[in-house]
């Protein structure tokens, strides 16, 4: 399992707006008394969102208080899950999908993208500060193969080219379209091919 890293750079404090406060209450009243912490997750996914899509040590704390879990039990899951970001991301968070079925139909080619637009390293950000980019495990589009994911938006049927295209919009401050850019509608098969077929039609 690969270790990961740590932003050196922490905040000293943290604590949820008033906003998000309101949310985390919410959340917690869904579990049964005394199974609060299972709340812990979704106050992750929160404190990320409302802290520029990273999480903070202060934050840890601050959620290990509300729910009134050791911090070390908050920290393990944070440092668990690819999803939690530890460190300083791009205002644009491109995740890109090397996982087999997305790495046997050309993810490298995305990767390499990547290093030319944004930076040499991933969880590096880009000179403007605005991108930053990382390898992930699976993110579930295997059939629209290979993919990158930019903030809450899939990018499917790429190649090389069509995601140096995307990165530039995304670097001149456009919103490319997401879905798939080979024309197909979600996960529709290509060339007219189906997965069942009536026999007598056939």
């Amino acid at each position: 399992m690969t270790l990961r890293k740590i932003s050196k750079d922490q905040p000293e404090r943290f604590e949820f707006d008033t906003k998000n406060l309101e949310e985390v209450k919410n959340i917690i009243k869904k579990y049964p008394e005394g199974k609060q912490q299972s709340a812990v997750m979704s106050l992750l996914y929160l404190a990320q969102k409302q802290n520029d899509n990273w999480i903070p040590l202060s934050a840890m704390k601050h959620i290990g208080k509300l729910l009134e879990m050791p911090y070390i039990k908050v920290y393990e899951v944070a440092t668990f899950y690819s999803m939690y970001n530890l460190t300083p991301v791009g205002k644009n968070f491109i995740q890109v999908c090397t996982t087999t079925p997305c790495m046997i139909r050309g993810a490298g080619k995305i990767v390499e993208a990547c290093k030319e637009k944004i930076s040499e390293n991933e969880n590096e950000l880009s000179k403007d500060k605005n991108c930053s980019w990382m390898e992930v495990e699976c993110l579930g589009a295997c059939i629209n193969a290979p993919m990158m994911q930019i903030n809450d938006d899939y990018y499917e049927d790429l190649d090389k080219e069509k995601a140096l295209m995307i990165l530039d919009d995304i670097i001149k401050g456009k919103t490319p379209k997401p879905g798939s850019y080979r024309g197909r509608i979600n996960s529709e098969p290509e060339n007219n091919r189906k997965t069942l077929l009536d026999v007598k039609n056939a």
